[in-house]
């Protein structure tokens, strides 16, 4: 990219590469939101998504830890809270446990991330990597994805609600709040890299950094559609439903 983006091309760049990217085209979403998932398919979706919640807000502490501009910090961290709560009970990763719960599955266990697929764990683990190491420009541009999912969560909520009879709208709450949550995410990370990438190159990197982030997702769940759809290779100590 030779010449600089105003921060309306920037922006229609970024949603170009979602809808390219985003998961919301991955195959395995399209059976879980058409309700071609078993149980146990729906119960490892849930657990390995679990992992990669319960990262977010280590993630976001990382990048609130190297921001030197003080908004920033005060509107990053409001994430904190969206997904920790302010107490015990609270915060969208209890209500992630709860659904994971509804689907039968033991809290300890997903607390503790047992029989996570081993690429889910690499997956996370480069994402809070990349906002740990990258420059901070692309550790908030990665959080983009926020960009796509208002939509993708109304399609899995009607979808699941419509098609299994063991979800409910109380286990499903963690998306109640997501897409206003979403929406206020997108509208301080967009702006900040529209003000902030400020030559070609800058710009190009917040686009990169947003096709990485698509990847970590999309690569969770090319794990789950091997081990648990086709050809259905469970890794060894990776969950196993009950028939």
């Amino acid at each position: 990219m030779s010449a600089l983006l105003s921060p309306e091309e920037l922006e229609r760049r970024l949603r170009e590469v979602g809808e390219a990217r985003y998961h919301d085209k991955h195959p395995f979403h399209a059976r879980l939101h058409s309700g071609q998932c078993s149980k146990g398919e729906v119960q490892a979706w849930a657990l390995n998504r679990f992992t990669y919640q319960a990262h977010i807000p280590v993630k976001d502490a990382y990048l609130i830890a190297r921001a030197n501009d003080p908004a920033l910090r005060r509107a990053w961290r409001q994430r904190l809270v969206d997904h920790d709560g302010d107490h015990d009970g609270e915060g969208g990763i209890e209500r992630w446990l709860r659904l994971c719960e509804s689907l039968g599955l033991a809290r300890a266990d997903v607390q503790a991330h047992r029989g996570v697929l081993p690429a889910t764990r690499f997956a996370v683990e480069a994402y809070v990597n990349f906002v740990r190491e990258r420059p901070l420009l692309e550790a908030v541009a990665s959080s983009l994805t926020e960009l796509f999912s208002p939509k993708i969560i109304r399609n899995r909520v009607e979808g699941m609600l419509a098609h299994y009879d063991f979800v409910s709208p109380e286990s499903l709450s963690y998306f109640t709040a997501r897409p206003e949550q979403a929406r206020r995410d997108v509208e301080t990370a967009l702006g900040y890299v529209t003000v902030h990438a400020r030559t070609p190159a800058e710009q190009q990197a917040v686009i990169a950094a947003l096709e990485f982030k698509c990847d970590v997702l999309w690569a969770m769940l090319d794990a789950l559609h091997h081990a648990y759809v086709a050809p259905g290779h469970v890794p060894p100590g990776a969950f196993v439903p009950v028939p």
